[in-house]
């Protein structure tokens, strides 16, 4: 459940006025939405700065000052910091994703822009970043989301209160997964997390921890989405 608000206010950054025109119309055609464009970096900025918009779609090829740079400033800034941003862009390389995803972006829709999944993804990180607190909890050492239970201090997991043995890596994959649900998480960030950066393992590795989890979770294995070329993502459901 989202928290009631009369409308979320998304800003659309793109040097492309056809692309920011058709984004506007089909946004604002949902009536929960409110947009303002922007067509640089450099008036998303100010713009970002004066408004404090709810989400940002950001374009990543636009002259003078990239999308990764916004994100940049954005993400270094306190008042904008915590402002959910997805990335629009017309390249299809895995690394500029993963750079895009590391940078702390939300997500990543790629050109040429279908609306219907724009506005499906708009959804899905507002539900996430907007929702109410009995959509997913969070205490000292432990985390729920819906009747799936993580308590790291009693290293347990249960789901409809039954309990289900996770070995150390496994438990470890699933409650960073789920901490960070909604986001795009690559095999080198798990590998990272979860293994360390000094010890030597394949990405196969997490692929093979992840099927293990998901095997698991019974009614919540399909919450673990393949990203392709990307990695993982705990859903919204």
């Amino acid at each position: 459940m989202v928290k009631k608000k009369m409308n979320f206010n998304i800003l659309v950054v793109d040097d492309e006025k056809d692309i920011v025109d058709i984004l506007k119309y089909n946004l604002e055609k949902e009536k929960e939405f409110d947009v303002t464009i922007a067509t640089s970096g450099r008036e998303a900025l100010k713009i970002a700065s004066e408004n404090k918009p709810d989400l940002i779609l950001l374009d990543i090829m636009m002259p003078e000052i990239n999308g990764f740079d916004v994100c940049k400033k954005l993400k270094s800034d306190v008042f904008t910091s915590k402002i959910p941003v997805i990335f629009l862009t017309a390249k299809e390389n895995e690394i500029d994703e993963i750079i895009g995803l590391e940078l702390g972006a939300d997500d990543y829709i790629q050109k040429p822009i279908s609306p219907r999944k724009v506005i499906a993804r708009v959804k899905s990180v507002i539900r996430r970043t907007y929702a109410e607190p009995d959509t997913i909890t969070k205490e000292d050492g432990f985390i729920k989301f819906k009747n799936l239970e993580i308590d790291t201090i009693a290293h347990c997991v249960k789901i409809d209160d039954e309990e289900i043995f996770f070995p150390k890596k496994e438990f470890q994959l699933l409650h960073f997964l789920l901490s960070n649900r909604g986001k795009v998480l690559s095999r080198d960030v798990l590998l990272n997390q979860i293994w360390g950066e000094n010890i030597f393992v394949v990405d196969r590795t997490v692929d093979v921890h992840v099927a293990k989890v998901r095997e698991k979770l019974g009614p919540y294995s399909d919450f673990i989405e393949t990203i392709k070329g990307l990695g993982y993502r705990f859903n919204n459901g």
